[in-house]
C-alpha cells in the first residue's frame, strides 16, 4: 500500500459512520473490560457493538439500563474502529485478532490490549499489520485520564493519529510507550501486588493491614490487594506470568498464593486469609 493511499484509508477509518450518523465501534474480548469500554464509548456517542468471541460467547453482560451497546454474532463491515480486550487467554485472543483481520477493511484500525503479549506479535496474526496498535487495558482503570499506547514496528503515523483521536473523544490523553509485555503501569503495579501476596503468604500481615500500610505509608489511593481485587487476580496473574515468560527473571516469579487466588475465585475473602 502506497503512503498516500494508506493516509487516505486511515482518515476514512476515523470518519466511518452508520446511516444514523454515528461511528461504529466493535468490541470483543474479556469481561468486565468489554462492558466497561462499551458503556463509556456508548456514552460518548459511538454506535457500540459487542461481538461474540472466538468461542461463540458474549461476555456475561450486566443489565443495561442505558442501552449503551448492542450485541451481534458478526463483525459489522462498516466498523470504524475495533477494540480487542482479551488479557488472560492468548489462544482466544489470537482467534479474535484473526477474525477481526479477516472481517475488517484494511483502512480500519484495531486497538488491542497488549499487556500480556506485544502488539507487534499480535500484528503477525493477520494481514495488513499496520492496522493494529497496542494499549494498556485493565479492569477498573477507565477513570484514569491517561492511556498507554504501544505502536508496533509496522504502525504508521496515520494509525497512531486514529488512536489519538479516538481516546481524545473519550476525554483521555495518550502516552506512547515501548511495545513491551506489561507496558509501564501494569508491570509496576502487578509487581507490587505480587510482593504483597508474598508477604500475606508468609503471614507478615493481614490483607487489611497490608493495604492500610501501603495507603498510609506511600499515599496510594488503594492498597495492593484492593487493587488486585479491582483489576482481577486472573489479570494480575496473566501479566506476571507473561513477564516471567518473556524476561526469565526471578523478580517476576508469581507467588503461589496469588496463583491460587487467580484460580480459585473469591474463596480467600471468606477464609482465614482475610483475618
Amino acid at each position: 500500500m502506497g503512503k498516500a493511499k494508506r493516509k487516505s484509508d486511515q482518515r476514512s477509518a476515523v470518519s466511518g459512520q452508520t446511516s444514523g450518523g454515528r461511528a461504529v465501534l466493535s468490541i470483543i474480548g474479556d469481561s468486565p473490560l468489554v462492558e466497561e469500554y462499551a458503556e463509556l464509548c456508548g456514552s460518548k456517542g459511538y454506535d457500540v457493538v459487542v461481538v461474540r468471541d472466538s468461542k461463540g460467547k458474549f461476555p456475561p453482560t450486566r443489565e443495561q439500563k442505558s442501552k449503551a451497546f448492542r450485541e451481534t454474532g458478526a463483525i459489522p463491515p462498516e466498523t470504524s474502529l475495533a477494540l480487542e480486550l482479551t488479557n488472560t487467554d492468548l489462544p482466544a485472543k489470537r482467534k479474535n485478532i484473526e477474525q477481526l483481520g479477516k472481517a475488517l477493511s484494511p483502512a480500519t484500525a484495531i486497538l488491542s490490549s497488549s499487556i500480556t503479549v506485544t502488539a507487534t506479535r499480535q500484528s503477525s496474526w493477520m494481514d495488513k499489520k499496520h492496522r493494529l496498535v497496542g494499549f494498556g487495558a485493565l479492569p477498573g482503570f477507565l477513570d484514569r485520564a491517561l492511556v498507554e499506547v504501544a505502536p508496533t514496528v509496522f504502525s504508521p503515523p496515520e494509525t497512531i493519529e486514529v488512536v489519538r483521536t479516538f481516546f481524545h473523544s473519550l476525554g483521555k490523553e495518550i502516552e506512547i510507550v515501548q511495545d513491551r509485555v506489561g507496558m509501564v503501569l501494569p508491570r509496576i503495579l502487578c509487581q507490587i501486588i505480587n510482593e504483597s501476596i508474598f508477604a500475606l503468604q508468609d503471614d507478615v500481615a493481614s490483607p487489611a493491614d497490608i493495604d492500610t500500610a501501603m495507603k498510609m505509608g506511600v499515599n496510594y489511593p488503594l492498597g495492593p490487594i484492593e487493587w488486585a481485587d479491582r483489576i482481577g487476580f486472573k489479570n494480575v496473574y496473566a501479566v506476571l506470568s507473561a513477564l516471567e515468560d518473556d524476561l526469565r527473571e526471578d523478580r517476576y516469579r508469581v507467588a503461589p498464593l496469588l496463583k491460587q487466588m487467580a484460580e480459585g475465585g473469591d474463596w480467600w475473602k471468606q477464609s482465614g486469609t482475610t483475618s
